[in-house]
């Protein structure tokens, strides 16, 4: 070994979420780009206080449940994930978060993540969907 990390030793590897079986009957793992992706879904998924020794640990947008679909609440959207996946998510730095609706379907904010990944200095992106109601 020469001491030097590469960018995937960065990022990691690790039990991919959610969990699931190989056809070997192991569980999946998941490394590089993918373990970050979903490092945020499983961050801005979880409510805080969910988890009982990590009590910080989630993002506040659950709060905005039953809430209108205003510009208002977009921005605590955008606020709230921000916030999130600046507190837990140390390999990348967020670029830009956008909150969209389709007025066809008001209860469902498309929130866009432009990120950079630190150890590898690429730039990714995606959507988490977050309904404010549920559909009927």
């Amino acid at each position: 070994m020469n001491g030097v990390r590469s960018p995937a030793d960065f990022l990691g590897t690790g039990l991919a979420f959610p969990l699931a079986p190989t056809p070997s009957g192991r569980l999946a793992l998941a490394s590089g780009s993918q373990r970050i992706d979903e490092s945020i879904f499983l961050i801005l998924g979880t409510r805080p206080g969910e988890r009982l020794m990590r009590p910080d640990f989630g993002c506040a947008i659950h709060a905005l449940v039953f809430a209108p679909n205003t510009v208002a609440t977009r921005a605590r959207a955008v606020d709230a994930v921000r916030r999130a996946l600046v507190a837990h998510e140390p390999r990348i730095d967020v670029h830009a978060i956008r909150c969209e609706f389709d007025a066809a379907q008001p209860s469902l904010l498309l929130i866009r993540i432009d990120y950079r990944v630190r150890g590898s200095n690429s730039v990714a992106n995606l959507v988490y969907p977050f309904y404010l109601r549920e559909s009927f």
